[in-house]
């Protein structure tokens, strides 16, 4: 093919499924792996909150060393391990609740061939999550199907993470595929 040559999908009669790979279990179970871990550092996060009090001391506070590190009695280490288990734990949640809903679980393709349904999972992988409805000119796949080792990112015009479809989903009509969703496209 000609450098800089466009191929043209025309009018299409009826909605084509052109992906589908559905994960809702392995993100069932990714979730409640995530929302135990935050109830796992929130828990240990109340702990050293409780636990790590300084002990108050009868005689006059001892003047500390230079050079030596927090003790863990200390109210400077008890608010920073604290924190610590709160971020982290924090963290683990919203990557279980974004995680699945950039995960793409079907493409169709709209009847007239000029744009898309894209329908992904639900957070922490409960129940569907939201579908977009974007024309094609919208689109860019960033790498062939046949370059990438485990998902293939595709790129939304006014969205700022990557969507991703797995290699090991369905594509019923690669070529056409091809030609529509796996077309680079400069945004």
């Amino acid at each position: 093919m000609a450098e800089g040559a466009r191929l043209e999908v025309g009018p299409v009669p009826r909605d084509v499924v052109l992906f589908r790979h559905d994960r809702t279990r392995f993100f069932r179970l990714a979730g409640a792996f995530c929302v135990g871990q935050g109830l796992f550092w929130a828990y240990l996060a109340r702990v050293a909150f409780t636990s790590l009090r300084p002990e108050p001391q009868a005689g006059p506070e001892p003047e500390p060393q230079a050079g030596l590190p927090l003790r863990p009695r200390d109210n400077k280490w008890r608010f920073g391990f604290t924190g610590s288990c709160l971020t982290l734990g924090s963290l683990i949640v919203a990557g279980g609740c974004l995680l699945p809903l950039r995960a793409v679980r079907r493409v169709v393709l709209l009847r007239g061939g000029a744009s898309v349904s894209i329908s992904t999972h639900g957070a922490l992988g409960l129940g569907a999550g939201p579908t977009l409805t974007v024309p094609l000119r919208h689109l860019s796949c960033r790498a062939h199907r046949s370059e990438v080792a485990a998902a293939l990112p595709l790129r939304i015009k006014g969205r700022p993470f990557y969507f991703l479809l797995d290699k090991r989903g369905q594509l019923p009509d690669p070529r056409l595929f091809d030609l529509t969703v796996g077309a680079f496209r400069q945004l």
